[in-house]
């Protein structure tokens, strides 16, 4: 069965907007957990400024304390050439970079439009010179909160502008869980026929409870990877309505019921998993680590057994 690669993102994309500061030590003994787990990739942090983003100012702590295990790349969030300098000291395996399909979103996001973003972000990519590869996070893909729908023609050129530069991979994001499961087939199938030797990820929001049925349809579609935040967390904080990245857990989960074979531990990531509410100090929306596998079965009642002899 095909191979499905993951990439977690919950010390990053999953923390970025909770409200309360998460210990780096917490933070550390999270991302060290999650590498025992059997993850193709980790998004560690993001090399932004603290001001923009308080709960991630510990970046090079971070970076330089977790517990790093062979075969796991630890991917950082870089938004200008100074984060990449940064994140390069601190040894990232692979910075990722971000700008929205968006003009409105952009100006919301990055404060800036998005031609600057594009000149900002090949600014980097000739920098970094192939000294460490470059995944470029394309926000809004499916869709922009403010202003509606965003073309696929556009998605295509931003994808093939980037691809141009050189960059080893493009994540395809459904920034406010906009996607549907149709619209998913078309940008998937296009997509790879354009860029066929390009690492195409693919990044679901659950806000409107498609998350699964996007993974799904983007698999059979020939996608084989994808980013997810552990219990669910997660959300752009410039973005109306965007909570929630679908659920790692769950997402694995479904795909190992179904066969396919995601690398992942999961029972290891569900122990995981259960623990992460008490880091954070609330519930989160996992469905998989509240109810179990499918394959979890449970004793049945006395009763049951009575009536079975009765029958025999």
């Amino acid at each position: 069965m095909t191979r499905i690669y993951f990439n977690e993102v919950v010390t990053r994309d999953g923390f970025q907007i909770e409200p309360n500061f998460i210990p780096t030590d917490d933070k550390i003994a999270l991302i060290d957990a999650l590498s025992q787990c059997g993850y193709a990739k980790i998004e560690t942090t993001s090399f932004t400024s603290p001001k923009s983003i308080p709960m991630l100012r510990d970046a090079e702590e971070v970076m330089g304390r977790i517990q790093r295990v062979p075969g796991v790349e630890y991917t950082v969030l870089v938004p200008n050439l100074r984060g990449a300098e940064r994140a390069m000291e601190s040894r990232a395996d692979e910075l990722n970079l971000v700008m929205s399909t968006s003009e409105t979103h952009n100006l919301a996001n990055l404060r800036m439009t998005r031609a600057k973003s594009f000149a900002a972000l090949e600014d980097v990519i000739k920098h970094v010179d192939g000294r460490t590869p470059i995944n470029v996070s394309l926000s809004a893909c499916f869709g922009c909160p403010m202003e509606g729908d965003v073309h696929l023609e556009v998605v295509q050129q931003f994808a093939q502008r980037f691809a141009d530069l050189g960059v080893r991979g493009l994540t395809i994001c459904d920034t406010t869980g906009m996607a549907h499961p149709a619209q998913v087939s078309r940008m998937v199938e296009v997509l790879q026929t354009q860029l066929p030797h390009k690492q195409l990820t693919l990044h679901f929001h659950n806000t409107r409870g498609m998350g699964l049925a996007n993974v799904l349809a983007a698999v059979q579609g020939g996608i084989t990877r994808f980013d997810g935040s552990l219990g669910g967390l997660g959300g752009c904080p410039y973005a109306p309505g965007a909570s929630g990245n679908i659920c790692s857990e769950d997402a694995i989960h479904m795909l190992d019921a179904m066969g396919y074979d995601t690398g992942i531990d999961l029972n290891k990531l569900l122990n995981v998993a259960r623990y992460l509410p008490s880091i954070v100090d609330h519930e989160v929306p996992s469905q998989v680590a509240k109810a179990g596998r499918i394959t979890d079965l449970h004793p049945a009642p006395d009763y049951v057994h009575e009536l079975k002899g009765e029958t025999a």
